[in-house]
């Protein structure tokens, strides 16, 4: 233990300091407090503790194992007949013990932590920085002021050659500047105003002009001996941000939640899906074909709706990409004749409309049978095809329009909805890896034997860094839709495993990894092998 908790800190430490280095130009110089950096650096801690448990495994196994290999203790067990397992026995109890502790520090704190730091981190970073008159450089921290000091005393307090314009809301392209030879700058005792009392100074300020006059406005000029400008620093104070606001986020939910979440997209999807498709239907409702014998008369002339534009056999909606996944097949023979048509009414999905010779749309008559014509479009007269075109292809534009917005949607709430389910089975995946960590560091400390912190650390970050670097790039390619999600999430566990058997196999034979011997006596037996084959060749 002493080892695990001493390297658990250490690491801890360096994955802080990795993460404060990034936001540190957000934090510094904001005015934040001893108890608020406190407050920070903690929850940030807490939300590194997950990762850091399975390195202070793997460099407290392979440190403790290193040790009893060097000092020849892991050597006298074995020879008394003690298998490696049953040394490595007590560890396994440990390890399942920090991988359940982790499991339940990525359940219940590890989201609480994420919070608070999000919502600290993100009050700091649209914080101002703090008030800092500097001498000759014009300062513009108050809002709508331009403040320039020419000269500041070495108290701290006395200034000299002020100039202060208001540029204001209320003072838009109206003049409004201050200049005094001296005065004394100083906050209240509360931090809650500066205050400037200035001597011998003049005020420039132009005057409001009447509304509608072309006159110009007139131009004020004062002369003060003193004058004092009160500014407030309410601006600068730290205001902290409702944490609901972040609290959707899918870093910040525990595994109830991360569930629930997961089912509302998935019902998001679906919704998105039905609505597209009702939107679609009802511009490509087929008409059945005993709807068109019920409305033909005997002498082939048929009562053919005006406003239904119909496209040919190639229709645009087999263009469109059903976001469902599905084709959509014809019903009916006739749909080969007259196309995908849009019926102008607003009707259930169980209902159809019937259209009858009584219809209040003008008919149009025809005078042969309608199979003889290429589609009904070609039933009417050459002016009135244009616009119906036209028509035809403004609804097939928003069908595509509608079309590419449903897919958008459902591509990012795809995207959302893998990440939920990766952060999900990640809180169970690096608890596992606590475990498997075990069977890289034992069987490396018993086979390196060596202890302290030199092989042991670098034995760790090796392993360390190729956990890492497999869990990102499958958590890319399942973001892509290039692997399941399940899959991404566990092939990094997946791919240790194996490794830990095998070093765990070594270690318990007490063989190489790696037999620099074996290896040159098998090239050579390659090497006089073909030059048997060469010189038998010769001889033939």
């Amino acid at each position: 233990m002493p080892p695990f908790v001493v390297t658990f800190f250490i690491a801890l430490f360096v994955l802080i300091m990795q993460t404060l280095w990034v936001y540190i130009d957000d934090i510094i110089g904001k005015g934040a407090g001893l108890g608020m950096i406190s407050e920070f650096m903690f929850y940030l801690s807490v939300s590194h503790f997950v990762m850091a448990l399975p390195i202070a495994v793997l460099i407290s196994t392979v440190m403790v194992l290193g040790n009893l290999a060097e000092h020849y203790e892991l050597s006298s067990m074995k020879s008394a007949g003690i298998s490696l397992l049953r040394i490595m026995r007590p560890l396994m109890y440990t390890c399942t013990g920090i991988a359940l502790f982790s499991w339940l520090t990525s359940n219940y704190l590890t989201p609480v932590a994420n919070l608070k730091f999000k919502s600290r981190l993100y009050d700091m970073r649209k914080q101002k920085p703090t008030l800092n008159m500097e001498e000759g450089i014009f300062n513009d921290d108050f809002e709508g002021y331009r403040i320039r000091i020419g000269e500041k005393g070495t108290d701290n307090k006395s200034i000299k050659d002020i100039f202060i314009a208001n540029h204001l809301a209320t003072q838009k392209e109206r003049l409004s500047e201050l200049i005094a030879e001296k005065g004394l700058m100083y906050n209240t005792p509360d931090e809650r105003y500066l205050i400037m009392e200035l001597e011998n100074g003049q005020q420039f300020q132009e005057g409001n002009r009447f509304s509608g006059s072309r006159n110009k406005a007139p131009f004020v000029r004062t002369t003060f001996k003193k004058y004092t400008k009160i500014f407030d620093m309410k601006e600068f104070d730290i205001n902290r941000t409702d944490e609901e606001l972040f609290r959707t986020h899918y870093s910040m939910l525990s595994v109830q939640q991360l569930n629930a979440a997961i089912d509302s997209i998935d019902r998001q999807i679906i919704n998105r899906n039905l609505t597209l498709g009702n939107y679609v239907e009802q511009y490509f409702s087929g008409i059945e074909t005993d709807t068109l014998q019920s409305v033909a008369p005997e002498n082939n002339s048929a009562d053919i709706p005006i406003d239904i534009p119909v496209s040919s056999e190639n229709t645009i909606a087999d263009t469109v990409p059903d976001p469902t996944g599905t084709k959509t097949e014809s019903k009916s023979p006739i749909d080969k004749l007259i196309g995908k048509q849009q019926i102008n009414v607003k009707r259930k999905k169980t209902q159809r409309r019937v259209i009858t010779p009584g219809s209040r749309i003008t008919p149009q008559t025809i005078d042969k049978p309608l199979s003889e014509y290429e589609s009904i479009l070609a039933t009417f007269p050459a002016f009135k095809v244009q616009p119906f075109a036209d028509k035809a292809l403004q609804q097939a534009r928003g069908i595509k329009s509608n079309t590419d917005a449903a897919r958008r949607f459902i591509l990012k709430t795809r995207e959302k909805r893998v990440k939920h389910i990766f952060e999900l089975h990640s809180k169970y995946a690096f608890a596992v890896v606590c475990f498997v960590f075990l069977f890289i560091g034992a069987p490396m400390g018993a086979l390196v034997r060596k202890g302290g912190f030199g092989y042991p650390l670098l034995i760790a970050i090796i392993f360390f860094m190729l956990f890492i670097t497999l869990t990102l790039t499958f958590k890319r390619m399942a973001e892509a839709f290039v692997l399941p999600t399940l899959v991404a999430v566990w092939l990094p566990n997946l791919i240790i495993l194996p490794i830990g058997f095998f070093l765990t196999y070594k270690a318990m034979n007490d063989s190489k990894v790696f037999d620099a011997t074996r290896v040159r006596s098998y090239f050579s037996r390659m090497a006089e092998r073909f030059k048997k084959t060469q010189n038998t060749e010769k001889t033939v």
